[in-house]
């Protein structure tokens, strides 16, 4: 069902989606990156910016271990990624967050690091968590080599031939991250100190960057390594392979409660998102551009798909019946067809019939080709706004947002065991979340508060028995540990898309959902679970290479293939 919604942030009433049809997790879990992932923002901006990404140091040696700086401005801020490659044993080479040694380090470094920067961070990079920072570290990260591709790349490169494509095709990154920290974790700088350059107040750039450096330095490592290893028939990195090589990224449940710590952001995300489908659905009348761009687009994705594999049952499944939609999609929609009144709105409503992966991949696809139309929405993906108490809201008025708003909450039964027999809670060890099990393990006191659903129900029965006059205030001087969940509530009358319809602590949630939700806003792609609480992805396949940003006029990069690279 579509309807009408108010957006304070991104312009006026527009023909959305409902949370209620959005916001569950299987549906939330089927999205693809588009055109407002945060990669693509950041790439854009570099483009337009005309962004020059220098190697100021290089020492590394034959082994590919020591250290390297490039250096880069953007907007008159000077910045730095700060890298750090040593030998590590293939025992101790793991994606868990737990281990302790990594192949490589990085830091984020706002200004020119000087030799005594480089010295400190070489003791204190590697050591990660447990390393002393400064404020001129913006970000912390880490990365792995995904040994059988780097290794096998290296080989082939010193022996003067291009790596196999089947291999490139299959893994697409050289280096995985486990972990990106930034926002002041750890004692690294705050965000909020460098949010008000526009080219920062788009969520999570300084992380997005920090990781596009560390894919350029991931090739420039394998050509160097590879060179030494044979200076006479090395042959450097083909430029079409180089730029269809991201950079792997492994994910595990410490991302998942964030979009349920952070519910205006987690609005304003979906604002943006459901503001620029609906804009691209009220286009009347398609340019003839457009509609070629998107046919040609739809080419693309058939033959993106087809190199996105995984081993995991459930999204291997999903994907099989991708290519199938899909091919019966692409041979409903033509030029003819497209140039037709509303014709983007009519083959998005027939479009209902395929499955919600489908679906959403069609909603990346519109998106792809409305740059003029949807672009500036970049600068509401942001949350200034905290959520807030409303204590004169009469009691009768928060039971009657549960009823209007929370139908999908009130509906569960929290007697049964089954509903409420997980727990969320924060690991002591590396202060990472974690999910246990109500009924077998020990812990539940310390239990975080993302049972959202319960705690709406439980506040429901309470209200039921106050007085329907009384004010907030009142009811919460007698009922104290509501107070959490009706700020929530009243927060959600005005940012509808600020919460998960979905039981979070049911035996059958699928942690891996709010995953790809996050990761999809990233611009992460090529998504292969691992388990329900853990995943592989690629991030920036496809990107223009890190010389190239100061000669583009675009970012035509969504959906790569080794032929559009």
């Amino acid at each position: 069902m579509v309807v009408a919604k108010k957006f304070q942030q991104c312009g006026p009433e527009l023909n959305v989606r409902e949370p209620s049809e959005v916001m569950k997790l299987e549906r939330m879990g089927s999205f693809h990156p588009s055109r407002l992932s945060f990669a693509r923002i950041l790439i854009r901006k570099m483009i337009q910016n005309k962004t020059k990404i220098n190697c100021s140091r290089w020492e590394i040696d034959k082994n590919g271990f020591g250290n390297a700086v490039y250096q880069l401005n953007l907007l008159g801020k000077d910045l730095a990624l700060i890298a750090f490659s040593n030998h590590l044993d293939p025992s101790q080479r793991t994606d868990r967050v737990i281990a302790s040694s990594w192949d490589t380090s990085f830091a984020l470094f706002d200004g020119v690091p000087s030799i005594s920067d480089i010295e400190r961070l070489k003791t204190q990079l590697p050591l990660q968590e447990v390393g002393r920072y400064n404020k001129t570290e913006l970000v912390l990260s880490r990365a792995n080599k995904s040994v059988r591709m780097f290794e096998l790349v290296v080989q082939s490169l010193s022996k003067g031939k291009q790596p196999p494509r089947e291999l490139i095709n299959e893994i697409g990154y050289l280096m995985r991250t486990t972990a990106v920290y930034g926002n002041g974790k750890f004692g690294i700088d705050d965000r909020k100190n460098h949010r008000e350059l526009s080219d920062f107040s788009v969520p999570f750039q300084l992380e997005m960057l920090t990781v596009y450096l560390i894919r350029g330095f991931s090739l420039d490592l394998v050509n160097h390594v590879a060179k030494s290893r044979n200076p006479k028939k090395f042959v450097p990195l083909d430029k079409k392979i180089q730029r269809y090589i991201g950079i792997g990224n492994a994910t595990g449940l410490g991302m998942a409660p964030f979009l349920v710590k952070h519910p205006v952001l987690l609005n304003n995300w979906f604002q943006v998102r459901e503001t620029a489908l609906s804009r691209m659905l009220g286009i009347i009348k398609l340019s003839n551009k457009k509609a070629k761009r998107l046919v040609e687009l739809m080419t693309r994705v058939k033959a993106f798909l087809s190199s996105w594999n995984t081993g995991d049952k459930r999204q291997k499944k999903r994907i099989d019946m991708l290519n199938a939609e899909w091919a019966s999609f692409s041979n409903e929609v033509y030029i003819e067809r497209l140039l037709k009144i509303n014709a983007l709105r009519d083959i998005f409503n027939d479009a209902k019939k395929y499955s919600f992966e489908c679906q959403e991949l069609i909603v990346s696809l519109l998106l792809e080709i409305g740059g003029d139309l949807i672009d500036g929405l970049d600068l509401c993906l942001e949350s200034t706004k905290l959520p807030m108490l409303y204590p004169k809201m009469k009691v009768h008025e928060v039971a009657g947002l549960i009823k209007k708003n929370f139908p999908w909450a009130i509906k569960i039964d929290f007697s049964l065991r089954e509903n409420q027999s997980r727990f969320w809670y924060i690991s002591e060890e590396k202060l990472e979340p974690r999910l246990g099990n109500r009924y077998k393990e020990e812990g539940q006191d310390l239990e975080r508060p993302l049972d959202i659903a319960r705690r709406v129900c439980y506040l429901n029965a309470d209200l039921k028995i106050a007085d329907d006059y009384m004010t907030t205030a009142e009811f919460l001087i007698k009922h104290p540990e509501h107070r959490f969940i009706i700020r929530r509530i009243q927060t959600n009358a005005w940012a509808p898309y600020s919460e998960i319809h979905d039981n979070l602590i049911d035996k059958n949630c699928k942690p891996i959902d709010m995953l790809r939700c996050k990761l999809s806003f990233f611009g992460a792609s090529k998504f292969d679970p691992k388990s329900d609480r853990w995943v592989r992805v690629n991030l920036f396949q496809g990107a223009p290479l890190k010389n190239e940003l100061n000669d583009l006029k675009k970012d035509d990069w969504w959906m790569p293939t080794l032929e559009y690279s």
